[in-house]
């Protein structure tokens, strides 16, 4: 079963969350794939995290990148981590049918978006039905504070 961390946004969006939770994923030694709802996404983030000024190094592929196997940071829209990944980081609302498959999985909603929030409660009751080890983590303004 995986560790699942429910990340609840309050003070920023994905894009500004998600930098500096995968630099300590780097700086752990591990590899993580990151699964968005659409490819459109998919090219935003690739854009926004060369861009991205804390961590100023975040070395990440996508499909269009190609070669998987050289990328610590895997973008896609499912969840096959064709890269060796242990840690799965989901957006949007994206789900995941491998959960297992992982060590360690972070899910990031907008605490701002009523329904993206209902739907972070769906997730929630699914993996816990499921066993998962689950965590639930609020963004303050001291960082990420440990709710349950």
């Amino acid at each position: 079963m995986a560790e699942i961390g429910f990340y609840h946004l309050l003070r920023t969006g994905p894009d500004q969350a998600l930098p500096h939770l995968l630099g300590r994923t780097l700086a752990a030694g591990q590899r993580a794939a990151v699964m968005c709802g659409s490819a459109e996404r998919v090219a935003a983030l690739d854009a926004a995290l060369w861009l991205c000024p804390d961590p100023d190094w975040l070395p990440h592929g996508s499909a269009a990148a190609g070669d998987p196997d050289l990328q610590p940071i895997w973008l896609a829209t499912d969840d096959a981590a064709p890269n060796g990944a242990r840690f799965l980081f989901l957006l949007d609302g994206a789900t995941s049918t491998r959960l297992s498959a992982f060590e360690r999985v972070f899910d990031l909603f907008d605490g701002r978006d009523e329904t993206a929030v209902a739907a972070a409660r769906e997730r929630w009751k699914a993996a816990k039905a499921e066993g998962h080890a689950l965590t639930y983590w609020q963004q303050t303004g001291r960082g990420w504070e440990r709710k349950a």
